[in-house]
């Protein structure tokens, strides 16, 4: 599996909108990606419940993990995106 590090650009990291957003997207993929905080076990990206259980705040980084590399480098511009700017 690759992997990417990106930081958490939402002001209110990865909780309600952010992470909803986030984890239609992983669902909608069709592919599975893992999300963690680094050296912490990964959880499934399409889980909303695991997602926002990681308690990632603004600028905190996570580690994506994916079989494919295109759905991996959309879901890191997806996380470094502010999600909550109008």
């Amino acid at each position: 599996m690759a992997e990417r590090t990106v930081a958490v650009a939402s002001k209110v990291g990865l909780h309600a909108r952010p992470a909803m957003l986030f984890t239609q997207a992983v669902a909608a993929s069709g592919t599975t990606v893992t999300i963690a905080r680094p050296g912490q076990p990964p959880v499934d990206a399409s889980s909303i419940l695991f997602v926002m259980g990681l308690g990632v705040k603004h600028g905190e980084e996570v580690v994506l993990a994916c079989d494919d590399e295109k759905v991996l480098d959309d879901m890191v511009a997806m996380l470094a995106t502010d999600m909550d700017a109008e």
